[in-house]
């Protein structure tokens, strides 16, 4: 833990107010300014362009990247030197001839992602582990700080009638509370963000009261988080009777949102509950309409879906890797970026109206895949935890091709049978060559950014396995 961390949770709570108010007021220096409101305005206004002026958008906006990206940033200027000097003629300004870009490589050298006329120095800097606690460092321009912003508030916000001065409250990874703390607070407001930031950390049983307390004490108007704390809060709440403030909606962020997460939510709330997709390297995001469908946003990045095995592109309908080249931030291009997401395109029409694509699902990490001897690789099994199992959280570990290990957290209803019932509905999906091991827990162990996994593959991509 950081010194700086330690000194602040020993700060009585009005301090630790002021110092949360403090960071918002910087913060919020970065991301609103004078052209925020027109820039809501002008991207409003694109969810109903035609699909030819997207297209001609998105040509001329991708080829400014990648002119930008080989000619004035270090790290792929020299890429394609080598390449020419190799003997290869290939044009950089077709992005299919880019190479899919993995996070290791950007882990290795990110300063020579930046273009040369920009200095990190005076950017914004972002710092982020991911599931793996691996850093990935990332600099941003004030004016593309602003332009994402302005896009969530467009994009998230607009669309379910909330803006960035109505109250809410966000389940995040921050460590607003020591978490050995045992009694509440364990969160803490931001009076210049209209922000109840509220700990990941301490959703137990006994200390949930308090957190609906402190969302009605604070006249939260929607939550965003971690669909996984937002599901504790809203199953314990439901499960203990209490009263629920009614909110305006709920978003989820930073995990795939579970249908049975959804309904829990929903049904705690009173309200709907809508998923977004984004990253801190700003090469890709989406988020839910109305109308439940996920619609990227184009400003943000280009998205392939490539497949598994090779970089070769899929149609829509079919799940692969998503690969994003980042267009909001020309200052640290990533070109072809392997995300480690896996998702499926859509190319039918949202009844919203919008005309922005649409992503069919996010199905979770490249890594929450289970693999087969046979050469399968297996998405979306987070349908076998479905709510009629008296399990409050689960999580799936493939430990071996032939194996996996099922840590479960059952409540006092959970019986044997359950537990068949669990690997029957493992074993019609992966097929029954594969032992399944259950294993009860008391909760499900977090990464170190306090996101939740519900499948974690330690057998990784059958090409990627060493051949002895």
């Amino acid at each position: 833990m950081p010194d700086w961390l330690k000194v602040y949770h020993q700060l009585p709570y009005p301090v630790k107010v002021l110092a949360a108010s403090a960071r918002g007021r910087y913060l919020s220096r970065w991301r609103y300014g004078p052209a925020t409101e027109s820039l809501v305005a002008d991207y409003l206004a694109r969810e109903q362009w035609s699909r030819a002026q997207w297209d001609a958008w998105r040509d001329e906006r991708l080829a400014f990247v990648l002119r930008r990206a080989a000619e004035s940033v270090p790290y792929y200027r020299a890429q394609w030197a080598r390449r020419r000097a190799a003997g290869d003629r290939s044009s950089p300004e077709l992005l299919s001839n880019w190479p899919v870009l993995t996070k290791e490589e950007l882990r290795a050298q990110p300063t020579a992602f930046v273009a040369d006329d920009c200095d990190p120095q005076t950017m914004f800097y972002e710092h982020t582990s991911g599931t793996t606690g691996k850093p990935l460092h990332i600099w941003l321009t004030k004016e593309t700080v602003g332009a994402w912003f302005a896009l969530f508030e467009a994009r998230a916000r607009v669309w379910h009638g909330i803006g960035r001065d109505d109250r809410w409250g966000i389940l995040g990874g921050q460590l607003v509370a020591p978490v050995v703390r045992d009694r509440p607070p364990f969160w803490v407001w931001n009076m210049a963000q209209n922000q109840l930031y509220l700990s990941s950390y301490h959703l137990a049983p006994a200390h949930i009261a308090a957190y609906l307390d402190a969302i009605r004490r604070h006249e939260v108007r929607y939550l965003l988080g971690y669909p996984s704390a937002l599901y504790q809060l809203a199953r314990e709440a439901l499960a203990q009777g209490l009263d629920t403030p009614r909110l305006k909606v709920v978003l989820g962020n930073a995990e795939p949102l579970l249908d049975h997460q959804r309904q829990t939510i929903a049904a705690a709330f009173g309200c709907p509950v809508r998923d977004t997709y984004g990253m801190a390297e700003i090469a890709a995001a989406a988020s839910e309409c109305e109308q439940g469908r996920l619609h990227l946003w184009p400003e943000a990045g280009h998205v392939e879906i490539l497949n598994d095995l090779a970089d070769d592109p899929l149609p829509a309908g079919e799940t692969g890797r998503l690969i994003a080249t980042g267009l909001l931030n020309a200052d640290m291009p990533l070109i072809r970026y392997e995300t480690g997401d896996r998702a499926a395109l859509d190319d039918g029409q949202c009844a919203c109206g919008r005309t922005l694509p649409l992503l069919r699902a996010i199905e979770g990490r490249a890594d929450d895949v289970v693999y087969t001897r046979d050469g399968r690789a297996i998405g979306r099994l987070d349908p076998v935890f479905k709510a009629d199992l008296p399990i409050r959280e689960a999580q799936i570990i493939q430990e071996d091709w032939g194996v996996l290990r099922v840590l479960y957290a059952p409540t006092e209803r959970y019986t044997a049978a359950d537990g068949e019932m669990l690997i029957g509905r493992i074993h019609d999906r992966v097929g029954d060559d594969m032992t399944v091991i259950l294993e009860a827990v008391e909760a499900i162990p977090r990464a170190a950014n306090g996101k939740f996994r519900a499948v974690i593959s330690r057998v990784g991509r059958p090409e990627l396995e060493a051949t002895p």
